[in-house]
Parts: C-alpha cells; sequence; structure tokens
C-alpha cells in the first residue's frame, strides 16, 4: 500500500517532532504588535508618528534611500542660521536644549529639550539656537535620497 501524501512528509525521522514545533516557533511572529513588546531584545519607542512637528505628513524623497546619521553639537547661545530640509528628519535630543523659529504662518517657536524626540519640519524654514547653559546635542537621522541635500542654508 502506498503512503499518502500526509503520511509521507513524515516518514523521516524528526520530521514529525519538526512539524510539531513549526507552529509554536512562529506563534510570536504571527502573534502580532502586542507579543512584539515582550519580545527579546525590548523596545523603548522615543517616537512614532505619521507627521512632522508642524503637523504636516511626512513625504519621503523620490530617488534611491539614502540615510544619514550625524550627532549635532552647539554651544550655549550658538544659532544654526536660517535653514530647511529637503528630507524627513528625526531627531532626538541628548543633552540640553534647542528653540526653534519656524517661518510657518504662525510664526511657531518651540523648545525641545533633552530626552525628546521629533520628525523635524522639512521644506519650511526654520532657524534653532541654544537656549540652554549647557551645549546642546541632538541625534539627528536623515531619511533621503542619493544627490538630495539634507540641509539647506538659507540668506537670513
Amino acid at each position: 500500500m502506498t503512503p499518502s501524501p500526509a503520511r509521507r512528509q513524515f516518514s523521516r525521522p524528526g520530521a514529525a517532532r519538526l512539524a510539531a514545533a513549526l507552529p509554536l516557533a512562529l506563534a510570536p511572529l504571527l502573534a502580532g504588535p502586542a507579543s512584539a513588546q515582550d519580545a527579546y531584545p525590548p523596545l523603548e519607542p522615543l517616537l512614532s508618528t505619521e507627521v512632522d512637528v508642524l503637523g504636516a505628513p511626512i513625504a519621503w524623497p523620490e530617488g534611491k534611500a539614502q540615510t544619514t546619521a550625524a550627532i549635532v553639537t552647539m554651544k550655549p547661545g550658538e544659532a544654526t542660521g536660517l535653514h530647511r530640509h529637503e528630507a524627513p528628519m528625526f531627531a532626538w535630543v541628548m543633552q540640553g536644549e534647542i528653540t526653534v523659529s519656524y517661518q510657518d504662518a504662525a510664526k511657531t517657536v518651540r523648545t525641545y529639550r533633552a530626552g525628546e524626540a521629533i520628525v523635524e519640519a522639512h521644506e519650511v524654514p526654520h532657524r534653532g539656537v541654544n537656549s540652554g547653559e549647557v551645549p546642546v546635542r541632538i541625534l539627528v537621522v536623515f531619511s533621503g535620497a542619493e544627490g538630495l541635500a539634507n540641509t539647506v542654508s538659507l540668506p537670513d
């Protein structure tokens, strides 16, 4: 008598154990986001958003993706000069504080302090100044494209 296809797959030693263990191994992957919080290593989300600090939807640039990460350090009182970003930029203030003035219709001014994370406004001119008493250190990650400037300086 010829074994059925279902029986044939378990004809090798250990195959039945593997077939029984597979659903258990895949369960954490299929369980969804609630189980992801319990996964090793644990994650501490800094930010999850679909909009930048001014409420504009995040728009990804065309072209071949290029990610650039850097740490910006500014002395107390130091300013960036007027500039804009052509690509979405994630920023996490590691130390100190920075006050940013935006040239949007509302002339928004915001201060970001150590521990805060944002997606900076892009294509909106702005300038930042270290408004604290210690150097400000900011981790920035640009989600740009090859050949696209991450930051464009503008005349004051």
